[in-house]
């Protein structure tokens, strides 16, 4: 699996360019590069491209409940007891999801330079 670093700020011009149709991508890759990283943490990880099928057959639902498990595994990948989940889970009701996904971002970002990645 490869994982890469990704600027933020280029991610949501891009989202906003094109209709949200980078975030979609971002959202899968995003998911699919965290599962990585958290890999021992987890028995049966959902993909990134089932994560998106999900959201779109349950009209945005799963992506709520998605957005609260991966503020659970960035706790984790931080190592922190922190209250992502919660965060997250508010700014995704809230219409706000673009911001959960930049947390995660970042939290991957500063990962792949802990690990060398």
């Amino acid at each position: 699996m490869f994982t890469t670093k990704r600027n933020i700020v280029l991610s949501i011009i891009f989202s906003l360019i094109t209709c949200g149709i980078y975030m979609l991508y971002w959202t899968v890759k995003l998911n699919d590069e965290l599962v990585y990283i958290n890999r021992d943490n987890e028995t049966n990880p959902t993909s990134g491209i089932m994560v998106l099928l999900f959201s779109i057959i349950t009209c945005g639902i799963y992506s709520i409940y998605w957005n609260y498990k991966m503020g659970v595994r960035c706790n984790q990948i931080k190592e922190d007891n922190g209250n992502l989940e919660i965060i997250f889970l508010l700014l995704s009701i809230f219409g706000l999801g673009i911001i959960p996904l930049c947390i995660m971002q970042d939290i991957e970002n500063n990962s792949l330079d802990d690990l060398n990645f």
